[in-house]
């Protein structure tokens, strides 16, 4: 397997497995350096690759015919981008590209990935929870975004994206936020500027880092802790996985 200088990615998913699957499926695995905005996949791309994010943040972002962009779901080292396609869908209904760089990913050619997956073993039933997992979040995310207000969906990402990245310090720009949640650049800097005149949040150019966790917590909506709920009950294996 291929190997990223002095670092080393680890997707959560694939280290639950049990090593006889690990063994197996590591020489289909090569290891690729994942850049800040780096698109993953476009929409409408044909799948040939899946890819298992080991570190950083991933979003899955819709674009409508306009132009207008927002995020559908989050991927971080406890997922996977692309698994879609065992399901029947050749190609990405989403762009995929990376919010918060990371130790790289995992790249699977898509035949070795479906040879793997009729095996119905260890990384079938991961993969079946998985997917149920994140189409919980998607469902929630697009309730969020109709019923939540910006502020609150804007602690709900930055938590969301704190536990995928495994720090408090996050490098994003107003304007990459923006698009995350669906709103216009000015929108972002006011609730940026008023979650940081709270003292939940310092923001310095490029950088956002969560100061008061507990504090983000409470002005987040429900969302944050239902999705967070989902992934624990569906996936349990991927709390005790290395990290």
């Amino acid at each position: 397997m291929n190997t990223l200088p002095n670092t080393r990615p680890c997707n959560k998913l694939l280290a639950s497995l049990p090593a006889e699957d690990r063994m197996r499926i590591e020489p289909h695995l090569v290891t690729v350096p994942q850049q800040l905005k780096e698109r993953i996949y476009k929409q409408d791309q044909i799948f040939t690759e899946i890819y298992f994010p080991g570190g950083g943040a991933c979003s899955m972002t819709k674009t409508m015919e306009d132009g207008a962009t927002a995020e559908v779901a989050t991927v971080g080292s406890e997922g996977v981008l692309g698994s879609c396609v065992y399901f029947g869908e050749d190609r990405a209904t989403t762009d995929a590209l990376v919010q918060v760089a990371g130790n790289g990913a995992f790249r699977m050619p898509v035949l070795a990935f479906l040879t793997e997956m009729e095996r119905r073993g260890p990384l079938y039933n991961a993969i079946a929870r998985y997917s149920q997992a994140l189409l919980s979040q998607i469902m929630q995310t697009t309730a969020c975004n109709g019923l939540h207000s910006v502020e609150q969906r804007c602690c709900r990402w930055l938590l969301m994206t704190r536990d995928r990245v495994g720090s408090n310090d996050l490098t994003l720009t107003h304007e990459f936020l923006a698009i995350m949640l669906g709103v216009r650049r000015p929108t972002v800097t006011l609730v940026v500027g008023a979650l940081q005149s709270a003292g939940l949040i310092d923001n310095r150019r490029g950088l956002i880092s969560v100061t008061d966790l507990s504090g983000l917590k409470a002005h987040s909506c429900e969302c944050y802790e239902t999705v967070k709920e989902t992934f624990a009950r569906l996936m349990p294996e991927i709390q005790g996985a290395a990290s």
